[in-house]
């Protein structure tokens, strides 16, 4: 499929193992016209975890526009998640999980990402198996290749959503100044549902999909609509 130059995102988070929710939003982005879509956070919901992966994957690879993703911290352990991902993305080469990783997108722009749930203290203790939980340090590690590709145009996609003390909200200082560093035109976020400018970074949550809430960003403008679906899934 033709690949337009990513001007207008459509933004979700939170599916939890919900394909109709997923199937709903690819309506949604063709109404929009959007270029790419990036969805944060619980990929997964329900019993039996991988099948509902497998659900939101195919959902996902009906899409007309590259999609990419990072898990939340229910997405454990990361093992079924990863196999999954992997699978789908060999099917659907318009799909990209970035977690703790990057993938290209139109227009010489870079995805990247970090799931689950990042916390400030270096020395938390990571887990991938009961949730996914990460320290500092990993964030910043896994993501050092964006020192590397800085002359690309970025958008990064987070589950816990980037401090801010202007709006008095909790959030990771790590990732903050990883925003502060890098400068992206997008960052996708979990949290509570709101839009703000970071910097020079347009900061999105857009809610919880689950529950029928997205949101759709035009980086030129810098300029963010709160949506809902028809209905709740």
């Amino acid at each position: 499929m033709a690949r337009r130059r990513v001007t207008q995102v459509i933004c979700a988070a939170e599916p939890q193992g919900s394909a109709q929710a997923i199937e709903r939003l690819l309506e949604a982005a063709r109404e929009h016209d959007v270029q790419a879509a990036v969805l944060v956070g619980d990929l997964g919901g329900g019993d039996d975890r991988p099948a509902s992966y497998r659900s939101v994957f195919r959902a996902l690879g009906k899409a007309d526009v590259p999609a990419y993703w990072v898990p939340g911290p229910g997405d454990a352990p990361v093992g079924e998640y990863l196999r999954e991902a992997y699978n789908v993305e060999v099917v659907f080469p318009f799909l990209h999980g970035v977690h703790g990783t990057a993938a290209f997108a139109p227009g010489y722009m870079l995805v990247a990402g970090m799931g689950g749930e990042v916390s400030d203290d270096p020395d938390e203790a990571r887990d991938e198996l009961q949730r996914l939980r990460y320290p500092r340090w990993e964030a910043e590690y896994r993501l050092k290749l964006l020192r590397e590709l800085d002359e690309h145009q970025l958008m990064l996609a987070f589950h816990t959503p980037p401090a801010h003390k202007g709006r008095g909200v909790a959030g990771s200082e790590v990732l903050a100044e990883l925003v502060n560093t890098h400068r992206p035109r997008l960052v996708v976020c979990g949290g509570d549902r709101g839009a703000e400018m970071l910097g020079r970074s347009l900061v999105v949550a857009p809610g919880s999909l689950h529950d029928g809430q997205y949101a759709v960003a035009d980086l030129h403008r810098h300029e963010v609509e709160m949506q809902e679906l028809t209905a709740a899934a």
